[in-house]
């Protein structure tokens, strides 16, 4: 099959015709959206890079990858120009979307035409990020998917699980039913602490025009600092900029907890999706500034009726905390790396 590969620079190169009818058609989640790739990696120190594959005039396929260097500076990173000449590798992963896989098939690409597509991935995105270029890491690979990536001087190693909660219940009661007795008289606990808390107001609403997101950004990276670093990560962290485009979308939802005196405590963004939602950003205060200890749980159990009400096959609640997670009643989701040393691409 004659496939085009083009790879893009999303920060200055425009979206390719037809992606938003391709991403629909996928049923993609929100930060595939080329203005939000656009934002996120017009900041990051390892920016994007969009490789679309396309057959006929139409996308058949597209992979999300970061231009990841030895040493990371706190400046947004080059993409182009003499960056080329520096070492640099290609880490596939989407950098806000933790455990989803970061490439899109659409549905007439078969097994063999996805393995053929990505070895012309890995090797054009190489030549586009320079001379100097050490290989591809895939990053968050489910293991069905390992066929398309594995072969010869490919080694794979295990990273960390994601955790997703499958919908099999009829109300949230049903769901708490499922769990230990102690998280269930818990979580009905915490959930009666908050609503009957005079002095915590909480609002949790699609399409947030009136939060300050240099504040959600302070906020989110405070939390982060103070969780310590994740090891190999190369991503800097998410942007102002970045978050006040996400929470004023209307397929985001975005929860707060205020005191009342109007001081943010805590926020977290669910990505709604006609499948599977994703609860994909949390961050709050320590509780010795004053925060309830309860509030994450209390924003899990409103991500699970969310998803329980809105009928949705499953919750995903990303990397991270999966002991506790299963508490909950989510399954850790096994996920692969896979590495490509430069020279294995050209064969």
């Amino acid at each position: 099959m004659t496939w085009e590969v083009r790879v893009l620079d999303p920060r200055t190169d425009p979206e390719p015709e037809g992606w938003a009818a391709f991403l629909a058609a996928q049923q993609a989640p929100v930060p595939w959206d080329y203005h939000l790739i656009r934002v996120e990696s017009r900041f990051s120190r390892s920016p994007n890079v969009l490789t679309v594959i396309s057959a006929g005039g139409e996308i058949v396929a597209a992979v999300l990858a970061m231009l990841c260097a030895p040493v990371a500076s706190e400046r947004p990173g080059a993409v182009r120009g003499v960056a080329r000449l520096a070492p640099r590798w290609v880490e596939v992963q989407h950098a806000w979307l933790s455990g989803y896989p970061p490439w899109l098939f659409a549905d007439e690409v078969d097994a063999a035409d996805r393995r053929e597509i990505m070895r012309r991935f890995e090797r054009a995105v190489c030549r586009f990020t320079g001379p100097a270029c050490l290989g591809v890491f895939y990053r968050t690979v489910e293991p069905e998917s390992l066929d398309m990536l594995s072969g010869r001087g490919r080694p794979v190693r295990d990273t960390a699980p994601t955790s997703v909660l499958e919908n099999g219940f009829v109300d949230v009661e049903g769901w708490l039913a499922s769990l230990r007795r102690s998280r269930r008289l818990s979580l009905r606990g915490q959930v009666k602490k908050v609503a009957a808390d005079p002095g915590l107001i909480v609002r949790a609403e699609a399409a947030r025009a009136d939060l300050d997101a240099l504040e959600l950004a302070t906020l989110l990276r405070e939390h982060r600092a103070r969780m310590g670093p994740v090891k190999f990560d190369r991503r800097g962290p998410i942007t102002a900029e970045y978050l006040a485009e996400l929470v004023r979308r209307p397929d985001v939802i975005t929860s707060t907890y205020h005191d009342a005196d109007g001081r943010l405590l805590a926020f977290g963004t669910v990505l709604d999706h006609p499948v599977a939602p994703f609860h994909q950003i949390w961050a709050a205060v320590a509780p010795e500034e004053g925060r309830p200890k309860h509030l994450y749980f209390d924003a899990v159990v409103r991500n699970v009726r969310y998803m329980i009400e809105g009928n949705r096959k499953s919750l995903s609640m990303g990397r991270g905390l999966t002991e506790l997670k299963a508490t909950l009643g989510f399954r850790p989701v096994p996920l692969l790396g896979v590495i490509v040393p430069r020279p294995v691409t050209r064969w």
